[in-house]
């Protein structure tokens, strides 16, 4: 009963997540601006989002929504201020989309100074309206890097890539050696994010020639040479540096020519709401691991321990969470693969005598899987290989503790069913006959005949000597001798 009611609290508490989940999902990320701001008094605001990192599904959904409250809130500009190494493909169109479909201007700005806009933040500043960076920041190195695979090896016999090198520039510095792509697949990634940026570029009228090198050679500017080379329209020290180069500045928004009023304007930061947190720190490759084995450890202890619970809902709750977030990430599926097996090996190994077998093989599989799961090259998507270890550790040293639970339990005497009778204390339950050497005795919830060589009385303590057949020998407690 109590089981049932403890179920029961479980189920409703999960509803009322869930109804608060699909209540607050709509909502647009935090903002000190209130509701009953004015068009007017809103139009002369300023949006600023933050990335800081590398992009993945949270940053992605954090810049898509704070880019549709601004609009909702008839802000006249939103800045997405960046500093990253790059992120997922997916993301990254995910965000420039909603930049190209935003109704008001987007500004990408790369600060702070020491800041870098590399790999997926070339992209997404080439779609903004307006481009600007800080002194001391660089953008480029924008060639894709192919999941799961690991860095191409020069192909015998293969000609470099026949796009003709251009003049080497000072703002370049030396013209890096040119390696075209070696295999027919990487050959398609890299022309297709090269047609990708150009086509950013002359949309929003940059250096197109610069954007293709940049995918192709991956080369990088500083924010000087981005600024000559017409890669970018400003450079400005701080943000108010930039609000007041933005002023009277003009953009075309959808074909539409937009005049820009930003001087004195009031920035208002937009902030990440709980959703996004929580999406941010699940999508943590890190995080998904440990997810994923604390589910299935979870599972396992519960099914080795019916109806204690907890380890079955921890688990449980764990473990889909950590295949939700791996299912946000670019997994290498022979590594989720062998993580499973691995997992499924160390748990085979505490029921099957394979003297130790399953549980080594199943550490090898484990640490090897979690080191292919996510390709290292990807910037901020890698797994520490210090936690793979820890990982690998902490399930040997489960499973040491597992084997000498078992062994000791081996060399344990049996004490259950009737060998753990003799030595047992009891009390004499009734009598065939007053005063006689026979009664009847409660034993682990059974009745037993009970015969004594003294005479035994109702009530009286007795130690079971041995079992004979279904008859126990018994003598007084006070009196341990006899046959």
């Amino acid at each position: 009963m109590c089981r049932r009611k403890w179920w029961c609290l479980l189920v409703a508490a999960l509803m009322a997540f869930a109804a608060w989940a699909h209540a607050s999902a709509s909502a647009p990320p935090l903002s000190p601006v209130s509701s009953t701001t004015s068009a007017a008094s809103a139009a002369k605001r300023v949006g600023l989002l933050t990335i800081d990192g590398a992009i993945g599904p949270a940053t992605a959904d954090y810049i898509a929504r704070g880019i549709a409250y601004s609009a909702s809130e008839h802000f006249q500009l939103v800045i997405l201020q960046m500093d990253t190494p790059g992120g997922l493909d997916t993301s990254m169109r995910t965000v420039i989309k909603a930049i190209l479909t935003s109704p008001i201007p987007v500004a990408v700005y790369v600060a702070p100074s020491g800041a870098r806009a590399a790999s997926a933040g070339t992209y997404i500043l080439y779609a903004s309206h307006v481009a600007a960076m800080a002194p001391g920041t660089n953008i480029g190195a924008a060639t894709p890097v192919e999941v799961g695979i690991g860095p191409q090896q020069p192909t015998p016999g293969r000609e470099p890539s026949p796009l003709p090198a251009p003049a080497a520039d000072k703002s370049r510095g030396a013209e890096p050696e040119r390696k075209g792509p070696d295999t027919p697949m990487a050959r398609k990634q890299v022309n297709d994010a090269a047609a990708y940026l150009r086509g950013l570029a002359q949309m929003r009228g940059r250096n197109a020639d610069w954007a293709e090198l940049a995918v192709r050679e991956a080369v990088s500017l500083s924010a000087h040479d981005a600024l000559e080379q017409h890669v970018i329209e400003f450079v400005a020290e701080d943000l108010d540096s930039l609000l007041a180069q933005l002023d009277e500045h003009s953009v075309t928004v959808h074909g539409h020519a937009q005049r820009l009023h930003t001087k004195n304007a009031a920035v208002v930061p937009i902030e990440s709401d709980w959703r996004n947190r929580f999406l941010a720190a699940i999508a943590n490759p890190s995080v998904a691991l440990l997810l994923m084995t604390i589910g299935i450890y979870g599972l396992v202890f519960e099914f080795m321990n019916p109806g204690f619970v907890a380890p079955g809902v921890i688990g449980a709750i764990s473990l889909l969470l950590g295949l939700y977030a791996l299912q946000l990430l670019p997994v290498n599926y022979v590594g989720l693969a062998l993580i499973m097996l691995g997992l499924m090996f160390m748990i085979a190994e505490a029921f099957l005598p394979s003297f130790g077998v399953l549980g080594l093989g199943g550490i090898v599989a484990f640490v090897a899987g979690a080191l292919m799961l996510i390709d290292t090259a990807l910037p901020g998507f890698g797994i520490p290989p210090v936690l793979i270890v820890t990982l690998g550790v902490l399930s040997a040293l489960l499973l040491a503790g597992i084997a000498r639970i078992a062994l000791a339990t081996r060399r344990r005497p049996v004490t259950s069913a009737t060998a753990g009778l003799p030595g047992s204390l009891t009390r004499i339950e009734s009598m065939e006959q007053p005063g006689a050497c026979e009664g009847w005795v409660r034993l682990e919830g059974e009745l037993w005949k009970a015969v004594s060589p003294l005479p035994l009385k109702p009530g009286q303590m007795v130690r079971v000597l041995r079992r004979d057949g279904l008859t126990v020998r018994v003598a007084p407690a006070e009196n341990n001798q006899g046959g």
